[in-house]
């Protein structure tokens, strides 16, 4: 037997938290000296606390926890309930360093206010392209949830054109357009290809003509989700220069090497003069 100050070290929780579990009748000691009041426990009572304590730590209530327990889950039903949480945990992780780095993404930008620089956006006449063409819907704009359904656009494009036999003739394009409820945007992953001007779906993927524009262009170096610095730095030259927006920017993915840091991606925001 063990005295309560050594069962809860052995169980790593605090001598209060066993008074509590006692006092709601999770786990009662083995044995109460009837004197001194004392408790003691034993060690397969550990066994208990275990679950207990995952049970718990997985966020169910006290109360869901009992029935659990006495209902006496297996090891392998409590391992497949911690599995599904730690997803879960792992996911709210990814979800709130995502917000994070947006966060600290408009800092920067209200740091610069009134020094942003604007000299390296250039006025080009993009061509007219063929690009074989994947879409999907996106809740917003925010790279949280564009980034989850381009990434995928773009692994399944190539797998269909490499069993279309066809190769890209051009670094990936991206654009974007309203979803006709306005409520999200329609992701459009593409690589130009060289392809016959009857589009032939047959493979899962369209062929469309990207038609010609006049735009605004700046360079962004780095990764997609910290692409919001160099967009305002487009917005205010447009602006600035006489010039309006003509629709959402088309991204030119020139570079993307693995490490997302280094990728090199220049913005072409169709404009007109005001």
């Amino acid at each position: 037997m063990f005295t309560i100050g050594d069962f809860a070290r052995h169980g790593r929780v605090s001598v209060r938290m066993l008074r509590h579990y006692d006092a709601t009748g999770l786990l009662r000691p083995a044995k109460v000296d009837p004197a001194s009041g004392y408790r003691f426990y034993a060690a397969s009572q550990l066994a208990r606390l275990n679950r207990i304590v995952a049970l718990k730590d997985l966020g169910f209530t006290l109360e869901q926890v009992r029935i659990m327990v006495e209902e006496q889950l297996s090891v392998d039903e409590l391992y497949g309930m911690l599995r599904l949480r730690r997803a879960q945990l792992q996911s709210q992780i990814a979800a709130d360093s995502s917000r994070l780095a947006q966060v600290e993404a408009r800092l920067r930008i209200i740091e610069m206010e009134g020094a942003m620089p604007v000299q390296d956006v250039q006025i080009k006449k993009i061509p007219a392209v063929r690009v074989a063409e994947l879409n999907a819907a996106a809740p917003s704009l925010e790279p949280d949830s564009i980034t989850p359904v381009i990434q995928p656009l773009y692994g399944e494009l190539g797998n269909r054109l490499g069993q279309a036999g066809m190769t890209p003739v051009g670094p990936g394009i991206a654009y974007y357009s309203d979803l006709p409820d306005g409520d999200g945007v329609l992701v459009h992953a593409t690589c130009p290809v060289n392809a016959g001007s009857e589009a032939d779906d047959s493979h899962g993927f369209e062929i469309v003509d990207l038609p010609e524009v006049q735009a605004a262009t700046i360079v962004h170096h780095g990764s997609m989700d910290n692409v919001l610095a160099t967009i305002q730095v487009l917005a205010r030259w447009i602006e600035e220069n006489g010039y309006q927006s003509a629709g959402y920017p088309r991204e030119l993915y020139l570079e993307c090497p693995e490490d997302a840091d280094k990728w090199v991606t220049e913005l072409q925001e169709p404009i007109t003069r005001s």
